[in-house]
């Protein structure tokens, strides 16, 4: 009976372990690494933001960026709206 019971949950076990792998530990190590680099920011970094805009960080104060989109352009963002940092590899490639 018991050998029974423990070889019906063994499946069971072993898939939340694979799932646990594949899946949400990933997905909690990229929501950590772009939390640290949510805090990371500086005046002069270039963001992309989820709307695809390509904006240079102003100021960072709280939630909210001050990031600049042209010259004479000057927005708040949310955090949260912030997708990556820009690498501009174009430039790299230039020198």
């Amino acid at each position: 009976m018991q050998g029974d019971l423990l070889s019906s949950l063994l499946p069971l076990v072993v898939l939340v372990v694979i799932f646990w792998f594949l899946v949400i530990r990933p997905q909690q190590m990229q929501a950590k690494k772009h939390k640290e680099m949510l805090n990371a920011l500086t005046k002069g970094d270039k963001i992309i933001t989820n709307g695809g805009l390509v904006a240079e960080v102003v100021n960072a104060e709280g939630d909210f960026i001050k990031v600049k989109l042209n010259d004479d352009v000057i927005v708040r963002l949310d955090r949260a709206f912030v997708a990556k940092k820009y690498e501009d590899t174009a430039a790299e490639v230039k020198k």
